[in-house]
């Protein structure tokens, strides 16, 4: 019997997917946020309201009075450390900040052909193989995966690409 739930549930699922996928691809990231809260929010509900008529909510019960006394003996500590905990918080939230700032200021910087030719440490007039041979040598030096530098693999990128567009 379990068997006929789980493939009706499977079947449910991949037409979902079918259905839910192409508008997927039209929609934007943030409605698509809007749209999962709700969902998620709908289900909750929906979950909330079977337990109260089946009579099987006593659990939830019990885990809010573990969550609410824990929280009552965490409160002195949590309440000591709470400058700390703040400054964390903010360290944090400015290091996200200023991580996105250079990472969109190193994908606005474009270099010359010129800077291209030295980083991969080629001469004017490489043909594509001498520059994908050269990218692959640098590559495997300093590749991030490795221990390299994410920087200097970037720039190797980058003026390979460079060099092959033009």
């Amino acid at each position: 019997m379990i068997r006929i739930y789980l493939l009706g549930g499977l079947i449910i699922v991949m037409v979902m997917l079918v259905w839910v996928l192409p508008w997927l691809k039209k929609v934007s990231p943030e409605q698509i946020k809007v749209w999962l809260k709700k969902i998620l929010t709908g289900l909750g509900l929906l979950l909330l309201v079977a337990l109260v008529l089946s009579g099987r909510l006593n659990w939830l019960f019990a885990l809010l009075g573990v969550v609410f006394a824990t929280g009552l003996r965490l409160a002195p500590v949590l309440l000591r450390y709470m400058p700390h905990l703040h400054k964390l918080w903010t360290f944090f939230k400015s290091a996200k900040k200023q991580q996105k700032s250079d990472s969109e200021n190193f994908r606005s910087a474009a270099i010359t052909q010129q800077e291209a030719l030295d980083i991969l440490g080629l001469k004017a007039g490489a043909s594509a193989a001498d520059i994908i041979a050269a990218h692959r040598k640098l590559i495997a030096r300093v590749h991030p995966d490795k221990g390299g530098s994410d920087y200097l693999a970037a720039q190797i990128n980058l003026a390979k690409k460079v060099l092959l567009n033009s």
